[in-house]
């Protein structure tokens, strides 16, 4: 029987950030790594991913790890990148997430048909981008990062302005990160949806693995309307 290619390619993604020698264990499970390299999570924090039913969680030295180690072996794999469940075995500052992952493929990708919004092609740096940006506000400009894109830009316009823009930027292992905003005023009407077809599209013919990072439920509807799956979650926290 082949292996499913897509939580194959999640996995190894995940691993390659990881920055040390770690792999999801197919048994399930959770490992526990010291990474003080890690780009699961920012310097200095833990990083925990899980994809199905097993999950790696780096830490950023020996004391950490095993402080980390000792704790989540309480808790089930599905509630490790829960904020409410981590909070209660381990001394948490500060947590950000969880996110929820999810990935696409040519099979399973559904496109926003060419009857709907006018999407047009933009470079990454077009000023139109930070006008977008501003008129969005620092943070869902923040979550969404489209100042870090690395793709074209696919945006919507209103009477000249751009209301709706998306792109992604190229992470390791051949994977797409998708970064989608919309003013908060043209919100809920799939300029989102139609904007990341256009991303998602672009990526693929590309023949990278589109990548989906969603904290809120409008962000995972539109993702799973393109036809994303969702194979998991990351949370990243830092210790008091």
């Amino acid at each position: 029987m082949s292996m499913d290619p897509l939580p194959a390619r999640a996995r190894g993604l995940w691993e390659e950030l990881a920055s040390v020698p770690v792999s999801f264990a197919s048994t399930g499970g959770v490992r526990v790594v010291v990474s003080p390299e890690s780009r699961m999570c920012p310097s200095g924090w833990v990083g925990v991913v899980v994809l199905g039913n097993s999950a790696i969680v780096t830490a950023p030295g020996e004391d950490t790890a095993k402080t980390v180690r000792d704790a989540l072996v309480k808790l089930p794999v599905g509630a490790l990148a829960g904020a409410h469940s981590v909070r209660g075995v381990l001394p948490v500052a500060r947590v950000l997430g969880p996110a929820a992952l999810a990935y696409a493929s040519d099979n399973g990708f559904r496109p926003v048909a060419d009857c709907g919004p006018t999407v047009e092609r933009v470079p990454a740096e077009h000023p139109d981008l930070r006008e977008l940006e501003n008129l969005a506000g620092a943070d869902d400009s923040d979550e969404a990062g489209l100042n870090e894109i690395t793709s074209p830009a696919f945006v919507i316009r209103e009477r000249g302005r751009v209301v709706a823009a998306a792109g992604y930027r190229s992470w390791p292992s051949r994977t797409a990160h998708v970064s989608v905003l919309t003013a908060p005023a043209w919100q809920g009407r799939g300029l989102a949806r139609a904007t990341g077809s256009g991303a998602v599209a672009h990526a693929l013919a590309a023949g990278l693995l589109p990548q989906w990072r969603a904290r809120v439920p409008a962000s995972r509807r539109v993702a799973l309307a393109l036809g994303f799956r969702e194979l998991g979650a990351q949370l990243s926290v830092e210790l008091a």
